[in-house]
C-alpha cells in the first residue's frame, strides 16, 4: 500500500489517537501495524492470552466476553467502528481476563502493545487518552454490574434492547442494524436463552417489538426505554 495511502487511513480511522501523534511517532504506527479480517464467530484473542496487541476495530462488530460458572458465557460489551480494545491488560501486567471474538465479519487494525507503551511514556497527551478511555469503560462496567444485578428479566432484556438501538441504530424498516443470535442476546442480558426468547417472545405479544429470524424490529421505542429504565 502507498505510503500516503496508508497515512489518510489511518487519519480516518483512528482521527483521535492520530492526531495526538507527532510526524515521528506516526511513522512509528506505520511501520509496525497490520490489518487482519476475521470471519464471523472467529475469535480474536481468548481468555488467559498474554496481550500482545492493541487492537482497533475498523469494520465490524466484535463482542467481549467472559466464561462463567458452567461454561456459560457473558457478553460484556460489544465494540463497533472505530473502537480501542485489548490494551488494558497489558497495562495492568495480566493475562487477558475476557475473551474475544467477530460477531459478524470484522476488520480490525493490530499495533503491538510494546510500541503502544512507549508511545503512552513518551506522550503525556496520549497517556491521558488512554486513562480517559479506560475511566469511561470502567464506569459503564460498573453501571452494568448493578443493572445486571438488580433489574429484572424484563429489565435486562429492554437494556439490552436500547444498548443495541443506541450503538447500532435503526434500518428504515426500524430494525435493529446488528442481527444477534438469541444466544448471545441473552448472554448480553445475563439470562438464559429460554428466558430470553420467552421474554422476547412477550415483548413481541405486546407489540413492542416485532421478530423475523434475527432480526428484531423495534414498534415502540418509547416503551423499551420505559422498561429498561424501570428494570
Amino acid at each position: 500500500m502507498n505510503r500516503n495511502h496508508e497515512i489518510i487511513d489511518f487519519a480516518v480511522s483512528m482521527p483521535e489517537v492520530w492526531s495526538i501523534l507527532s510526524a515521528k511517532e506516526q511513522d512509528l504506527i506505520l511501520d509496525c501495524y497490520v490489518v487482519e479480517y476475521f470471519k464471523k464467530n472467529q475469535t480474536i484473542y481468548c481468555e488467559n492470552d498474554i496481550p500482545i496487541n492493541m487492537m482497533c476495530l475498523l469494520s465490524g462488530k466484535v463482542k467481549i466476553h467472559k466464561e462463567g460458572v458452567g461454561g456459560r458465557n457473558q457478553i460484556i460489551r460489544i465494540l463497533k467502528p472505530i473502537e480501542y480494545f485489548g490494551y488494558r491488560a497489558f497495562f495492568a501486567h495480566e493475562k487477558y481476563l475476557t475473551g474475544a471474538s467477530a460477531l459478524e465479519a470484522s476488520e480490525v487494525c493490530l499495533v503491538p502493545l510494546k510500541i503502544i507503551f512507549e508511545l503512552v511514556s513518551s506522550n503525556s497527551e496520549l497517556a491521558q487518552y488512554f486513562i480517559k478511555l479506560l475511566s469511561i469503560d470502567l464506569g459503564i462496567a460498573d453501571e452494568r454490574t448493578v443493572n445486571l444485578t438488580q433489574k429484572h428479566s424484563r429489565g435486562r432484556l429492554a437494556e439490552s434492547l436500547v444498548f443495541l438501538i443506541d450503538s447500532y441504530g435503526l434500518e428504515e424498516d426500524k430494525s435493529i442494524n446488528i442481527y444477534m443470535a438469541r444466544e448471545d442476546l441473552a448472554n448480553l442480558s445475563n439470562m438464559t436463552s429460554s428466558n430470553a426468547i420467552r421474554t422476547l417472545g412477550h415483548f413481541a405479544d405486546e407489540r413492542i417489538v416485532s421478530l423475523d429470524g434475527r432480526k428484531i424490529k423495534v414498534i415502540n421505542e418509547d416503551m423499551i426505554r420505559k422498561i429498561s429504565k424501570l428494570g
